[in-house]
């Protein structure tokens, strides 16, 4: 077994220039297109989200992987506008190929004794050797993974449109999300306030 750290990746901000496309759809509704203009756009998408228009925040969307455990991704897919393409514990083998039966565990941040991270590894360490047991005795993965926990390392790529990236920040960068998620969503806040502060700067915490 290998332990690993939690991460993100932005894969697309699409389309490559949001505001832009947000304000073309926009003014659609004003029927003033004919105020498109050079810094236009980051105006007129201030001016939409102080009045509470977000719906127009729609016609843009983020794709991001995250490498985290089973559990967080257990919350990541309650959002039910998004969509998702997850590593699949029934077809990957982990007992084979890429993988070679070393199986990979994501790191908590929340054991502060090193007795209870000892026992952590050594649950997570006995759940492989089961699982790789059970392989090797001929049972399926889709059977085997009954005994991984939810530290098993997962990979999920999530796509949603502006306005729920919002209402994931307010909820999952909050002091009452689980540490974990925390862990990966306040830097991902961070990152696409530096990319478009317009449409974050107001949405989530980041212990900044």
């Amino acid at each position: 077994m290998h332990i690993i750290e939690p991460s993100y990746s932005i894969l697309a901000i699409m389309p490559d220039d949001p505001l832009a496309h947000i304000e073309a759809a926009g003014r659609t509704c004003y029927k003033s297109e004919a105020k498109i203009g050079p810094g236009t756009a980051e105006k007129f998408v201030r001016m939409i989200l102080s009045r509470g228009h977000e719906s127009v925040v729609e016609h843009a969307s983020m794709s991001v992987r995250f490498v985290c455990d089973r559990g967080v991704s257990h919350e990541l897919v309650r959002h039910r506008l998004c969509a998702f393409s997850q590593e699949s514990t029934r077809y990957c083998n982990y007992s084979r190929g890429q993988y070679g039966g070393d199986l990979a565990f994501i790191c908590p941040p929340f054991f502060e004794l090193e007795s209870d991270f000892e026992q952590w590894r050594g649950a997570c360490s006995e759940s492989e050797n089961i699982y790789l047991s059970l392989v090797s005795a001929g049972a399926k993965p889709e059977q085997a993974r009954s005994v991984l926990p939810n530290s098993l390392k997962t990979e999920i790529v999530v796509t949603a449109n502006l306005r729920e990236w919002r209402h994931i920040f307010r909820l999952r960068t909050s002091a009452k999300a689980h540490p974990q998620m925390r862990e990966l969503m306040r830097p991902l806040l961070r990152e696409c306030r530096q990319r478009v502060p317009v449409l974050f700067e107001d949405v989530g915490e980041t212990d900044e």
